[in-house]
């Protein structure tokens, strides 16, 4: 598939501290708190071709609330438990301004908290609590809203963690090929995810492993969504790896949700660049639909220090180098990708190192 235009988005969820009280989740902060920082940034009406707004309108801007809505009987919308913050890209042409775009709008919204005793942090799951309790119980609307999909009926999980969704598409791919990818990636995303692991803590300190996000959450959730037109191609799979695009510019989306949120924009860069790679390929032979859950919580234990996980990511590097050898701007990031898998390196590693050595992490003291 030489010569093909790929195009990108990056949407990254963000944790919250305060900055004299450890971390922040819907028991301490409200949505108020978080919809005035957003309330502050800056809305611009060209976003919209690019991002969809939702239902309830709270997501109006490249920045917005992240939480868990309530509803009455009627289906009015209650109140919103908030998580955290989400920042999203507008689509880009390239992986370079993907990125630069992300870093700019967190930028934004970094002088916008400052002063109101709140900051940003990188972790992708809630350090202190693991469980989000829905209270008072869902209402009999509540109840039948939630089990419109595998999604909808597990959203309470999402409240836990955070990550990002890493967003590309590929012009002349057909939808049964972007179903094909998502397969792919689907089978192979217990070997993807170890270079981004960046929870290695929960209720209240270190639990063992690298990643309670990928832990508690893939599997039960999609490591792969793909966006397709219409209802011809979709699959019936639990959790879903299609959906109809709710805009046209959703069409033929592929989008990894498996990865744990990173603390340097700059990875999300390699990490597209490696996804690249691996659409291009045309020899890995795996497939599933659905995610395999026991695999995946095996390797948020053990990482990259594991040799049977490390040579399995290795080799997804060398294919998606194959793929990507008339793509120079890729390879260097592959490159620098390589390198971190070389020395088995994830953030979780430096946030341990951290957290060991008697600093706080993610309002978490030691």
């Amino acid at each position: 598939m030489p010569g093909r235009a790929f195009r990108y988005g990056i949407e990254h969820e963000i944790a919250l501290v305060h900055v004299d009280d450890g971390f922040a989740d819907y028991t301490n902060t409200s949505f108020d708190q978080l919809q005035a920082v957003v309330d502050a940034l800056p809305e611009d009406p060209s976003d919209l071709a690019h991002l969809r707004v939702g239902d309830q309108g709270i997501k109006r801007k490249r920045w917005y609330v992240e939480g868990y809505e309530r509803f009455d009987e009627q289906g009015a919308l209650v109140r919103c438990d908030p998580k955290g913050l989400e920042v999203r890209t507008r689509i880009h042409d390239s992986i370079e301004a993907a990125v630069d775009a992300l870093r700019t709008d967190l930028r934004l919204l970094d002088a916008e908290l400052d002063g109101t005793g709140l900051r940003r942090t990188a972790v992708s799951f809630n350090p202190v609590r693991s469980e989000y309790r829905i209270e008072p119980p869902l209402n009999a609307w509540e109840r039948a809203h939630r089990q419109d999909s595998p999604e909808e009926r597990t959203a309470h999980l999402h409240m836990s963690t955070y990550g990002p969704d890493l967003n590309l598409s590929c012009d002349l791919l057909d939808e049964a090929a972007v179903v094909d990818v998502g397969r792919k990636l689907t089978y192979y995303s217990p070997w993807l995810v170890p270079l981004s692991f960046s929870s290695p803590f929960r209720d209240g300190g270190p639990w063992g492993g690298l990643s309670a996000r990928t832990a508690v959450r893939t599997g039960v959730r999609p490591a792969v969504l793909v966006f397709l037109s219409g209802e011809d191609g979709q699959l019936d799979a639990d959790p879903s790896l299609t959906q109809v695009a709710r805009l046209p510019a959703e069409v033929g989306r592929i989008e990894f949700k498996a990865f744990d949120s990173c603390p340097d924009p700059e990875l999300y860069g390699e990490l597209l660049s490696l996804l690249t790679g691996l659409v291009l390929d045309e020899t890995l032979p795996g497939r599933r639909t659905t995610p395999d859950a026991g695999l995946h919580k095996h390797v948020a234990g053990v990482g990259l220090a594991d040799d049977e996980v490390h040579a399995g990511t290795g080799e997804l590097i060398d294919a998606a180098e194959r793929a990507l050898a008339d793509r120079p701007a890729d390879l260097a990031r592959l490159g620098r990708l390589r390198e971190r898998w070389r020395r088995r390196e994830s953030p979780a590693g430096a946030m341990l190192a951290a957290y060991r050595s008697g600093e706080p992490v993610a309002g978490l003291h030691p």
